[in-house]
Formats: C-alpha cells, structure tokens, sequence
C-alpha cells in the first residue's frame, strides 16, 4: 500500500479514460485534435477542440520530460491525510513536448514514494523532471502521473 491509497483520487470520466489507461501503461499521452486542418494538443481532455470546434481526436505520446512552471507548498494542509504529510509540494509541469500544457502533480523521490519525500527547498522554478506513475487506490484501480527531479 502505498501513500497515495489515503489521498483523494481523480474521477475518472469519459474524456479523460484514455489518459488513465495510458498512465497505466506507463506512458504519457495527451489528447490532440485530430482534424488534418487543426491538430493542436490539448488538457484536461474534453470533447471538442477549443481551438477549431471538432469533435475528432487521437491520443499523442508525449516524452515524459518537463519543467517546473509553478509549485507551492500548501500551509495548512486541510485534509488528515495530506496533513500528516506536510509539508509536500503541488506542481505545474509544463511539457517539453507542448509547452503551452501543464499538468498538476507532485514532485517526489521515487514513483511511490510520500509526498514529502522531496524537501520542498529543493524544487525551483524551471528544473527538468520527468513523469513517474504510481498505482493508487484500495485496489490499485488508478495509476498517477508524479514528477521526479532529472539530475
């Protein structure tokens, strides 16, 4: 069982199965548009592209590698389970592969390690990470996506 069994889960809804399913894979993917005219990438997934209107989409690989764009380190932490963690930090990466996507997550030690396994001191503003997944859950029915610090 792994830290992340306490914590909340993410709802897992029609748009966004594919990125789940990728994740527990291992693999990262992020929606596009798949109109030959448009093709722009696009998270959180929904169902229309905001950018041309269609209602066709694929599902790109993407290579795992970003930067921190933004983090804070919640004080206090409101929920039990992420209080007796604190402190952790809460990221925004933004993807080399699409700089205009961000994904929230944290940066951790290891795939599976607790939230505060990365000293919140440590982290900076632009520094490469890369994505790590995690099984979550009483049962291991999610996999998320965490963020390591490249060396």
């Amino acid at each position: 069982m792994s830290d992340a069994d306490s914590l909340l889960l993410p709802v897992i809804d029609e748009d966004g199965a594919p990125f789940w399913e990728y994740a527990a894979r291992g693999e990262l993917h992020v929606q596009a548009c798949a109109s030959p005219a448009c093709g722009e990438l696009r998270f959180p997934p929904r169902p229309c592209c905001p950018h041309c209107g269609s209602f066709d989409s694929d599902w790109r690989l993407m290579s795992g590698r970003g930067r921190l764009w933004s983090y804070v380190v919640p004080h206090p932490p409101l929920l039990p389970a992420y209080a007796e963690q604190a402190p952790y930090n809460v990221v925004l990466v933004e993807l080399a592969d699409a700089p205009r996507i961000r994904m929230a997550g944290n940066v951790v030690a290891s795939p599976g390690a607790p939230l505060n396994s990365v000293d919140p001191a440590r982290l900076r503003i632009g520094a490469p990470v890369r994505a790590a997944f995690c099984t979550a859950g009483p049962g291991g029915e999610v996999t998320l996506v965490r963020w390591l610090l490249e060396r």
